[in-house]
């Protein structure tokens, strides 16, 4: 919370802010009329994915009371592991105002191929960049006390300067304070160098000046991640869920450079295609070829390199082992992963924003 402030509205603090109610101003310390609110850190949850923010949110406290997720290869997953969660399945653009609830927050990364580096780069031109305007839909008619955005890193790259600019215009036009800064997982308790934008927002009556939280000093690696793991049959002759991995080839995209980290190192980043997962911290980094662009697997060691399995993947982007991933085919399971916000950076940014409201 902003400790320079000596009063907030708990009237406002979990419901839509009225500009026509009366403002009733109480001492910081009286939290017992916020808790026994009904709304008392509740989340909606946009775009929800395999719900690694959910997962996050909930271990600092939260609780998603509603969800969204438009792609049905992804939907059973959250909906498995959430099942308490009221869920919705229908494009967030024919969802109409009045069958969404109010809640204390909004959690959700919308889509973000159009943003990327090496994607189609079109931006908020794109429909799928588009979808940025339906988060500030439901935002601006529930009001919530806080939201989270989240999106990769390409969405600042010079390009995109106007788009985003507009896009944080749109949030503080919404009614919110807004902060935005990139972060890397690998600061917050995640084996990954991985970097997104997280843009962070909280309602303006409530004066608060939100301040990212600070990087944990020790790194986590791929050992504290997977090791045990090494030894263990994939498939479904191992114990623990989704241990399996596609036999796709590579490309010489992926052989353009070295794909391995050593196991005291933190992974590079869990991409969405299997064809460009990182390659398991058994084998030895690649080696040069002599050409340009192109490197080869270590003479003598070639048996030793394959990508990490889906269940490695999720490890290393924090996800509880409880936590199975439905799909017919693994390629599905390493687009769910990927595409997820890492646990641990999710509960790191959970307990700063509980930390400014107060809790």
């Amino acid at each position: 919370m902003n400790r320079h402030a000596t009063s907030y509205m708990t009237l406002d603090l979990f419901q839509p802010f009225d500009n026509t109610t009366t403002q009733t101003t109480v001492n910081l310390g009286a939290e017992t009329a916020v808790r026994n609110t009904p709304h008392h850190l509740s989340l909606l949850s946009l775009f929800s994915g395999a719900g690694g923010l959910d997962i996050g949110f909930h271990k600092a406290g939260f609780n998603t009371i509603w969800a969204n997720e438009y792609d049905k290869s992804i939907a059973s997953s959250y909906q498995h592991h959430f099942r308490d969660v009221a869920f919705d399945g229908r494009s967030i653009v024919d969802i109409p105002e009045s069958d969404i609830p109010s809640a204390m927050g909004i959690i959700g990364g919308p889509p973000c191929q159009s943003w990327s580096e090496a994607g189609a780069r079109r931006g908020v031109n794109d429909h799928r960049g588009q979808l940025f305007l339906e988060y500030i839909r439901v935002l601006k008619h529930t009001q919530p006390s806080f939201f989270v955005a989240e999106n990769v890193s390409g969405i600042l790259h010079e390009r995109n300067k106007a788009a985003f600019k507009n896009i944080i215009d749109m949030f503080i036009d919404a009614g919110y304070d807004v902060s935005w800064k990139k972060l890397n997982a690998s600061d917050y308790e995640v084996p990954q160098d991985r970097e997104r934008v997280f843009v962070v927002g909280f309602r303006k009556d409530l004066s608060i000046k939100f301040e990212f939280p600070a990087p944990v000093a020790i790194k986590a690696t791929m050992k504290d991640a997977i090791y045990d793991l090494k030894d263990l049959p994939f498939g479904s002759h191992c114990s623990i869920p989704n241990h399996e991995i596609t036999d796709t080839g590579f490309s010489p995209m992926f052989m353009s450079r070295n794909r391995v980290r050593s196991w005291d190192e933190a992974s590079y980043t869990i991409l969405a295609m299997d064809r460009h997962t990182p390659l398991h911290p058994q084998a030895p980094k690649m080696v040069d070829s002599g050409e340009k662009d192109k490197k080869l697997f270590a003479p003598g060691h070639e048996h030793k390199y394959r990508r990490l399995s889906v269940r490695e993947c999720a490890r290393i982007q924090t996800f509880p082992d409880d936590y199975q991933f439905i799909y017919t085919h693994a390629r599905n399971g390493y687009k769910m992963v990927g595409n997820a916000v890492p646990v641990n950076l999710a509960y790191h940014i959970a307990m700063q924003i509980k930390k400014h409201l107060g809790f």
